[in-house]
């Protein structure tokens, strides 16, 4: 284990050695408030603190901060910007209550544009906005063809222009392949670990299409596709600068009360996982996914990264790792935020 915590914050040091004790692998873990670095601390083969993580769903939390950025109104119906989409607004879109959360047609998972075009072609499940469900992959290309709509640009174009001090790559370029881990899944992984309903079972594979699968999250098309929903690459430590940032302005106060506000919380209507989401955030939920703190937004990884803020205290963190663990059994991002609050 190699890094630093500053004085006070020793018993995140402690959790962290737990937290690489029970990875086959490797990890980081980042803390920065108000700009001073709390806890910056990696391990496991072959790491260092400028390895590059593919950051999953991390990647949404990223989207989401562009698309505040850019200032798209959420209420205004997605046809103002897309007017091939037929219903929804634009909250409906970052709040996964859109309906639409997998895609019928048979296109490429790596097709931005192929993909967006089938969603707006494709009849919603249910009313927009009657229903949440997380919409694992079309998050990602409905975000994307938005950005597109509004700007002529890419989204990881967009993304380059508006975060570029971030060691963040959505469209992770050549230059920076030697720096990615390569990732791994523990003997028991697997996703949605709440769900045993085998029909709806069947809903959850046809949203991930073995996006999961370690010969494609570990391939250079999946970090070159731009996909928004989860193909970006970061480092633990420019993950939780980038949230301390946005606590500290980078999105201004009344866009990020906007963006954090509750749009959508309850059971998920496919993964049977209680949720609360935000605009393309997600927000503290009663499995304690951001910590032991009432106010918190950010975006968790499939596997086990965790990456957000926690406002009141004014910080940003991040946690990395090349092992995928199971949801239910994977502990490791709780005992590092329990241990981090415990040093507040």
């Amino acid at each position: 284990m190699k890094g630093t915590v500053a004085p006070g914050f020793e018993p995140v040091r402690e959790a962290f050695a737990s937290v690489l004790a029970a990875t086959d692998g490797g990890a980081a873990f980042s803390v920065v408030r108000r700009g001073e670095v709390l806890a910056e601390l990696w391990g496991g083969p072959g790491w260092t603190r400028d390895t590059l993580v593919v950051l999953f769903s991390g990647t949404k939390g990223v989207v989401a901060t562009v698309m505040a950025l850019l200032r798209i109104d959420p209420s205004s119906p997605v046809s103002r910007y897309w007017p091939e989409f037929p219903s929804g607004a634009v909250s409906h879109v970052l709040s996964h209550t859109i309906g639409l959360p997998y895609v019928e047609a048979d296109v490429s998972f790596l097709d931005n544009h192929a993909n967006a075009a089938a969603l707006a072609s494709q009849r919603p499940l249910w009313t927009p906005g009657t229903r949440v469900a997380y919409h694992a992959a079309t998050y990602g290309y409905l975000c994307t063809e938005l950005i597109r709509r509004v700007t002529g640009r890419s989204a990881g174009s967009v993304a380059r222009s508006l975060l570029g001090g971030f060691d963040i790559h959505l469209g992770t370029p050549a230059s920076e392949d030697h720096r990615v881990a390569r990732l791994t899944r523990s003997p028991d992984y697997r996703i949605s670990t709440f769900l045993n309903d085998p029909v709806r079972r069947r809903v959850v594979d046809r949203m991930y299409r073995g996006l999961l699968e370690p010969e494609t999250i570990n391939s250079v098309e999946y970090r070159r596709a731009e996909l928004a929903a989860g193909g970006a690459t970061g480092t633990a430590a420019a993950m939780a600068r980038l949230y301390d940032r946005i606590c500290a302005g980078l999105v201004p106060a009344p866009v990020l009360a906007t963006a954090t506000s509750t749009w959508s919380a309850g059971t998920d209507a496919i993964n049977d996982r209680p949720v609360r989401f935000g605009l393309g955030y997600e927000l503290a939920d009663s499995l304690g996914t951001y910590g032991p703190v009432e106010e918190a937004f950010g975006h968790s990884g499939a596997g086990g990264g965790r990456h957000g803020a926690w406002p009141e205290a004014e910080l940003g963190f991040s946690f990395t790792t090349s092992e995928l663990q199971p949801e239910d059994t994977d502990h490791r991002g709780s005992l590092l935020l329990e241990a981090l609050a415990g040093c507040l």
